[in-house]
């Protein structure tokens, strides 16, 4: 297979180039600057171009908070540049793998109940904040269309590169004796080696169609602290706290856990959230 990268430079176009380079894939990887996917005109260039049999969609507008102030921003990647690929994608024939999140899903009380493995790829959707509302139109998209595709939810993302939670944990535990983490959202990180990983065997599998990838287990991201502390021998005093104390412009849900039991039925080994960890800060320790 033939690989075109979009958001190359992200976290996990990043794990995406090196995982395929180390495995001998062929493959063109463009970050945002050299390939705008909101550009539908230099989308199918790009790809007239390239002719891959994969485009590995990693370009994303990210930003949750700042999301609720640039709704038409987030919109026009996460929702029309998915268009984009999907129409340049239909005219040279090829598969498209794009990236969503938990965050179109509700996340409610009555949810963590009725779910209590997590979220089911078909769960009704219906997100509460503006950067969930984007990821979602662009699942519509894919969901309207003919393509074949595979569209990959994940949830707390992080990885070896760019920024995430266990990043900023470490950095702030260089300058503070103690941190306050929120203890009210449960959901569970999604590693990028993983998700890298299980969507290339998913690849390899000529599957198509919607998977979630997450680790196992529920935890809250104060959870999620204290054992980044813990398996990093850092002495921080963790203070537990309600969300209420910790106020953001965008709301996010207190429930965001994806059910990986779809994953399992193919046969993928589910990586358990402390074990992830453990792989992840090591990748980090190397990279100092």
């Amino acid at each position: 297979m033939k690989f075109l990268i979009t958001g190359a430079n992200g976290q996990l176009g990043r794990e995406w180039v090196q995982f395929l380079e180390l495995n001998g894939e062929p493959l063109d990887a463009f970050g945002s600057a050299a390939l705008d996917i909101t550009d539908s005109d230099q989308v199918k260039a790009r790809i007239e171009e390239c002719r891959p049999d994969v485009v590995i969609n990693c370009a994303a507008y990210t930003n949750v908070d700042d999301a609720e102030d640039e709704q038409e921003l987030a919109h026009s990647v996460n929702e029309k540049g998915v268009e984009n690929l999907v129409t340049a994608c239909l005219k040279y024939n090829c598969k498209l793998v794009h990236f969503s999140t938990d965050y179109v899903f509700p996340g409610n009380s009555e949810d963590e109940n009725k779910f209590s493995k997590g979220y089911p790829e078909d769960a009704e959707k219906r997100p509460i904040n503006a950067y969930g509302k984007s990821k979602r139109a662009g699942e519509i998209v894919l969901e309207k269309s003919p393509l074949d595709s595979l569209l990959i939810r994940v949830s707390w993302l992080c990885g070896p590169f760019g920024n995430n939670f266990v990043k900023t944990m470490l950095r702030l535990a260089e300058t503070r004796d103690e941190l306050s983490v929120v203890d009210d959202q449960k959901g569970s990180p999604t590693y990028t080696f993983d998700v890298v990983d299980k969507t290339y065997q998913l690849l390899n599998m000529s599957k198509s169609g919607v998977y979630h990838i997450s680790s196992s287990g529920k935890l809250s991201w104060a959870d999620f602290a204290e054992e980044i502390f813990k398996q990093s021998n850092i002495g921080v005093a963790l203070h537990r706290i309600p969300s209420s104390e910790f106020p953001t412009k965008a709301e996010r849900p207190a429930f965001s856990l994806l059910s990986n039991q779809k994953l399992e039925k193919e046969g993928l080994k589910v990586l358990a959230w402390k074990d992830g960890l453990s792989v992840l800060l090591k990748k980090l320790n190397r990279s100092l």
